[in-house]
């Protein structure tokens, strides 16, 4: 194996709760209001890394934002110390001090949109953050998450860091929740697929129920910032049907690792045009497409939605055989359960192994093991380029379970964000991770 993808999760972070933010998240929406475990939460996630890191696997972690996000609650009127802004915010819009308070920033698979550099013309990884526009308490995240990227991917003659598209809504982009890459070995040449919900500046099918997020133009903007090859780059739209049931982006209904598509059969608005496309330019680089449908009869959208099947992470172990990473809800999902039994039973399938996770804190807010983490390619000297603090060592686990367990509380109600108490825990919790993790000072209060 000549090169590797990494992957990096997103840390939870301390003011993780339920407010139902996110409009066609179903899982979002049903949770809200109830109680949450910030510490659980994060400790579930860690325990996932660990558990890659163990498999051995390139493992590597992301730190959360800066939250309740005080700059911008000053940028709205609201004045006086602290403690006087969260109160008077929690008076006037409850809702708006829980929008500024998010902690989706753990859901990484929105922080960016990665190319590697046998894709890019310039020969180098490049990374453009996501502007997130379609909802406000993601949208507010991009500069923090462009501070941690390049403190991670810090080597300019390796990475290339893109600012944000244009925050309209004709721009709107969400990142590697809505990209696939196709390949033989991962610094090998290969072809991206982009998927978007809908077209800004064209005609087009659209969901009638809930917002398609991405935008063809989005999506295109990325790959020319990108360097990217138009024989090796595919523009495909999610089926609206899929959106309008949860589906909010195309990772909770389609996952891919090297040359292998695993997607539900309403996944894409045309299949046999992705599946076609596809083929084609895989072959040019020598390589066979392996798709495998998952057939609505056997698993229903709804079964897709309840269970976040394809919000698994497909991976590559060091022998060369696949593995699904997956929440536990697949294993309580009998039809999602039966069918995944019945892949590994057929003999010819790559999937050979199962492991399932309870990351029960983070599903109640509509988050699986995908949206959890960036997948970055990359050859040996990029590797050895990464700021080397961010990558998953059993010394770096006992380091941030302790940080976990000494700052983040047990309980949590949307109630508790006016607590100028937890605004003094988190920064001083996030100080200590930024040297830690030796990022430098990523944070507005820190600057």
């Amino acid at each position: 194996m000549s090169g590797i993808e990494a992957n990096f999760d997103g840390l939870v972070g301390m003011t993780h709760h339920y407010a139902g933010l996110s409009t066609g998240n179903e899982a979002s929406i049903n949770h809200r209001g109830q109680q949450s475990n910030p510490r659980k939460a994060a400790l579930q996630g860690l325990m996932k890394m660990k558990a890659l890191s163990d498999m051995g696997l390139v493992q590597g972690v992301l730190p959360p934002q800066q939250r309740p996000d005080l700059p911008a609650l000053r940028q709205l009127g609201f004045s006086g110390s602290d403690g006087q802004v969260l109160n008077k915010a929690a008076r006037y819009s409850p809702l708006l001090l829980s929008n500024l308070s998010s902690a989706s920033s753990m859901w990484v698979a929105n922080a960016a949109t990665v190319s590697p550099s046998a894709d890019s013309a310039d020969q180098r990884v490049h990374f453009t953050v996501a502007n997130l526009n379609n909802k406000l308490h993601r949208s507010l995240e991009s500069t923090t998450t462009s501070r941690a990227l390049k403190a991670t991917f810090p080597d300019q003659a390796y990475f290339v860091h893109h600012d944000p598209l244009p925050q309209h809504a004709d721009w709107g982009d969400e990142g590697a929740a809505n990209h696939n890459r196709f390949c033989g070995e991962y610094d090998e040449a290969g072809v991206q697929l982009f998927v978007y919900g809908r077209k800004a500046l064209q005609q087009g099918v659209t969901p009638a129920r809930y917002p398609a997020r991405q935008t063809l133009e989005a999506s295109q903007a990325v790959a020319r910032l990108h360097q990217l090859e138009d024989d090796r780059t595919i523009f495909a739209q999610q089926n609206p049907l899929a959106i309008d049931s949860g589906v909010f982006h195309n990772d909770v209904i389609a996952v891919s690792n090297r040359n292998v598509l695993f997607y539900h059969q309403q996944a894409f608005l045309d299949p046999q045009s992705v599946l076609t496309g596809l083929r084609e330019k895989l072959a040019r680089l020598g390589h066979s497409l392996v798709a495998i449908e998952v057939p609505t009869e056997q698993v229903t959208l709804q079964d897709t939605v309840g269970s976040y099947l394809f919000n698994s992470q497909l991976l590559s172990q060091p022998d060369g055989n696949m593995m699904l990473i997956l929440p536990e809800e697949c294993r309580q999902n009998h039809n999602v359960s039966a069918y995944l039994q019945t892949l590994i039973a057929q003999g010819n399938s790559p999937i050979t192994q199962l492991h399932f996770f309870d990351l029960r804190e983070s599903m109640r807010n509509g988050g699986g093991p995908a949206c959890l983490r960036l997948r970055v390619a990359l050859n040996k000297q990029e590797l050895a380029a990464v700021n080397p603090a961010t990558l998953m060592t059993p010394e770096l686990y006992q380091r941030l379970t302790l940080w976990i367990e000494r700052h983040y509380r047990d309980s949590l109600y949307a109630a508790d964000l006016a607590d100028p108490q937890l605004l003094g825990e988190v920064y001083c919790a996030l100080d200590e991770l930024t040297q830690i993790l030796r990022l430098g000072s990523i944070y507005e209060f820190q600057c």
